[in-house]
């Protein structure tokens, strides 16, 4: 099951928007059934929590929890992915696209990280197909399925 939840007062986002791009990358990764969790938080929770399990007393845009373990109850347990908005909407305005595209490239990299990749050549170069496979928005999912090639606006990150 995938589950998405925001901890902000107010979503400046379509959450089933989140749980489609985390359904295609399951389907991609051939996963069979994962526990899976997006949570959408503001800079004062990751900071907290980026303090107590990384030693790092500043926000971060994403933070992974990889669990990848089956429990007794016979689930799998990939693991949870927590976003922070306000981070991720400075770093939209300054790339200049859509706080929905850059909240799709930091689930996709935080996915990635539960997946086992870390910050290397690797991890980029797999970020990157994805990004262009999957984050963009519906138009361009539907221009590609049309068999047209949308034109390309603004800058990955």
């Amino acid at each position: 099951m995938i589950e998405i939840i925001s901890r902000l007062k107010k979503a400046e986002f379509e959450p089933a928007r989140f749980e489609r791009l985390l359904r295609r990358l399951v389907r991609h990764y051939d996963l069979k059934r994962p526990e899976l969790t997006l949570v959408f938080v503001g800079d004062a929770e990751i900071r907290r929590l980026n303090r107590n399990f990384r030693k790092k007393d500043k926000a971060t845009d994403v933070l992974s929890f990889p669990l990848n373990e089956r429990a007794s109850d016979g689930k799998f347990y990939l693991g949870d992915i927590l976003i922070s908005v306000p981070t991720a909407k400075r770093q939209a305005a300054e790339i200049g696209h859509p706080l929905e595209r850059e909240l799709e490239y930091l689930a996709i990299h935080g996915f990635l990280h539960l997946l086992g990749y870390e910050h290397d050549e690797g991890h980029e170069k797999e970020e990157a197909k994805m990004r262009g496979m999957y984050a963009g928005g519906e138009a361009r999912r539907a221009a590609r399925s049309a068999g047209r090639q949308p034109a390309k606006k603004g800058s990955a990150r």
